[in-house]
């Protein structure tokens, strides 16, 4: 695998890890503003939930990269195979 394979799988891995993080520790807004939606989150935190999705993505690309050197499932084969 090419480093700009992996920084793909990376950034794939790092943007669905976000939406599943996003909706964490989300409390909404009791009594909003005019012109504030009553869905928006008090404290957003998103410099947390970003460091948070780092982190899990990162041991979730050394997974992906384990299982792809030790070969437990290649894609050539299976193209192959088709």
């Amino acid at each position: 695998m090419s480093w700009a394979t992996g920084l793909m799988v990376y950034l794939v891995i790092w943007w669905t890890v976000l939406f599943s993080v996003l909706p964490l520790g989300v409390r909404r807004v009791e009594k909003p503003g005019r012109g504030q939606d009553h869905g928006a989150p008090e404290t957003p935190q998103l410099l947390r939930k970003a460091i948070i999705t780092s982190l899990l993505a990162a041991v979730l690309w050394v997974g992906f990269y384990y299982l792809h050197k030790s070969d437990v499932f290649s894609f050539r084969q299976w193209a192959q195979d088709y």
